[in-house]
């Protein structure tokens, strides 16, 4: 079955069948069909001999890191302990009053919370997969600390459109600033070749056209959404002009201990100035 769905991915028609001699199962193709087959086949054995964290997206230079399915286990941690600690929500939301008065860690808090499993869902389903491929772009620290650092960006964006007290919370800025991680992506160096212009443009048009599709949704903040793809975009870019960052073990281990602290200290410093329940 597994075949068939290659073989209909190249516009193979195949049926599957059971050979009566041997009694095992089979593909059957059209004659002319049938070296193509095979190659289409043989290509699909190879890619898939093991599985791996890091994996290549077939023709287009993009690497899926699995480790980001470890963002998903912590924000799905951070929504139970919010819903069983009432006072755990308005300890880390983004209140423009109080961000004002000084309590910028909110900026990074915030991230965590989540209105509702719908609201969590769909921030997680998406950032599932466009936070692994920005950490399979940039290496997964640099992609993870960049992507979070958007996303504070697009909070600060939100805050400075308020015209009036503003509150908000979610990971769509985050997730929307690893999406303008990867709209810059083709501009970074593999090696010593370099991609055509309009590859180039292609890119960061397609980059462009997804956050059209998914930031500007109605119901949705879009200060933030906005906020965390241009951040995202800026990012990338410095990223595009410092390549040797995407491929040092050292960088990337330090982005990561950076992201770490950037989630523990926030928290940290809302949970010492929130007055707790008696």
């Amino acid at each position: 079955m597994d075949w068939s769905l290659v073989l209909a991915s190249q516009g193979i028609e195949a049926i599957i069948e059971l050979a009566e001699e041997s009694g095992s199962w089979g593909l059957l193709v059209n004659e002319a069909d049938y070296e193509r087959a095979l190659q289409s086949i043989r290509l699909y054995r190879l890619e898939n001999r093991r599985w791996r964290w890091r994996g290549p997206f077939a023709h287009a230079g993009l690497i899926f890191d699995a480790r980001s399915i470890a963002w998903v286990a912590l924000a799905v941690f951070f929504f139970w302990l919010s819903g069983s600690e009432p006072w755990f929500r308005d300890a880390g939301i983004n209140d423009s009053q109080k961000v004002a008065s000084g309590e910028t860690w909110r900026l990074f808090t915030a991230m965590w919370l989540h209105a509702d499993v719908g609201h969590l869902a769909a921030n997680c389903g998406i950032g599932l997969l466009l936070l692994g491929l920005a950490m399979g772009a940039y290496g997964g620290g640099a992609g993870l600390l960049g992507a979070y650092l958007a996303g504070a960006g697009g909070n600060v964006f939100t805050l400075l459109l308020a015209s009036t007290p503003q509150r908000s919370l979610g990971a769509s800025g985050m997730v929307m600033g690893a999406l303008g991680l990867l709209a810059v992506h083709s501009l970074t160096a593999r090696g010593e070749e370099r991609l055509p212009g309009r590859q180039i443009l292609t890119g960061m048009a397609a980059g462009l056209m997804l956050f059209i599709l998914l930031g500007l949704a109605p119901g949705t903040d879009i200060g933030a959404h906005f906020g965390g793809f241009v951040s995202g975009v800026a990012l990338g870019g410095i990223l595009a002009l410092l390549p040797q960052l995407v491929t040092s073990r050292a960088v990337n281990l330090a982005c990561a201990l950076g992201f770490a602290a950037l989630v523990a200290l926030p928290w940290w410093l809302a949970w010492r100035t929130f007055p707790l329940p008696r």
